[in-house]
């Protein structure tokens, strides 16, 4: 925990907005600035939905004790499914999960797929890497659908995708950061086929023409993953629409800087600027004039998307 900032623990019922709204302004720039745009209500539920995620990831990024760490992680199961009378920001949640009809299975496999971050994490296929994408964003994404209130379900599993390519991006952009935790995502059946190792990666001596290859590969992916977001948008409500086109650009936007770089993650852009930001806000609105209008028809989900997620919840079977 940051030192002199408020933990969720220490949270009064009644300060639970103002704490979800500072957790998102430490954490997030791109996420604040396009949530300005989303309806009040629906932004006061988006704020406290990516504080009770963040809340979450935190119990894996910040711990230094694996096992107390599983500790806090069961407790949240525990609250979320009543087994344990809730604190304060988590009893906001549950009654706004059960306000907007929010499924809870989708925040139980975000905990599973916190907890899969526990200890040095080794991935080996595209699947396994897939599957935890939807754990820890594409879960995200369905639950934003009851946030913003889009009706039309066949419209859901673009939202797992925008999540999963979201997510995809920060692997990309965030290599080093991740070996210092002792996580490699990039697969290992990828970098084996460049000759790069996943403990050279640990190490940071690899190649990096090498794994930069790898790195464009995943983020060629993502952006197969953010199409299919796209072709989810026609079903979001219009206004709030505005706002998860701007966080999909914005977000996407890290993976042209990497490019920019020739993707070598030791050089990474950590963070859009003021006119980055206003940017691809603007190229946004491009994609909002697309999917508002008459002709605009949309197009069926691409199930090989979903082939490897199969038994996961809200997945396109």
């Amino acid at each position: 925990m940051t030192q002199g900032v408020q933990h969720h623990d220490e949270v009064s019922g009644e300060a639970v907005g103002a704490f979800s709204e500072g957790v998102l302004a430490r954490n997030s720039s791109s996420f604040r600035w396009a949530s300005h745009f989303l309806p009040t209500g629906d932004r006061e539920d988006a704020t406290l939905l990516y504080a009770v995620c963040r809340g979450i990831d935190d119990v894996a990024d910040e711990t230094e004790d694996v096992a107390r760490a599983r500790q806090q992680l069961q407790r949240f199961r525990a609250e979320l499914t009543g087994q344990l009378a809730p604190r304060p920001l988590l009893r906001e949640f549950l009654r706004m999960a059960h306000r907007r009809k929010m499924d809870l299975a989708y925040v139980l496999e975000l905990i599973r797929g916190v907890e899969s971050d526990l200890g040095p994490v080794r991935i080996e296929t595209d699947t396994e890497l897939l599957r935890y994408c939807y754990r820890v964003a594409g879960t995200v994404g369905l639950m934003m659908c009851s946030v913003l209130g889009v009706e039309a379900r066949r419209a859901w599993p673009h939202a797992i995708d925008l999540g999963m390519a979201m997510q995809l991006t920060n692997i990309c952009r965030d290599v080093g950061e991740d070996a210092e935790r002792d996580r490699v995502y990039l697969p290992a059946s990828r970098l084996e086929e460049v000759g790069v190792s996943q403990a050279q990666i640990l190490k940071g001596e690899f190649d990096a023409r090498r794994l930069a290859g790898v790195v464009e590969d995943l983020l060629e992916l993502a952006d197969v993953y953010y199409a299919s977001g796209d072709e989810g948008m026609w079903a979001i409500p219009a206004r709030a629409r505005t706002a998860i086109l701007m966080a999909s650009r914005i977000y996407r936007s890290i993976g042209v800087r990497l490019r920019r770089n020739g993707c070598d993650v030791r050089r990474v852009d950590r963070g859009p600027s003021l006119l980055s930001l206003a940017y691809w806000s603007w190229a946004a609105f491009g994609t909002w004039c697309i999917v508002t209008s008459p002709t605009h028809r949309p197009a069926e989900h691409r199930q090989v998307l979903h082939r490897g997620l199969r038994g996961l919840p809200g997945i396109d079977s």
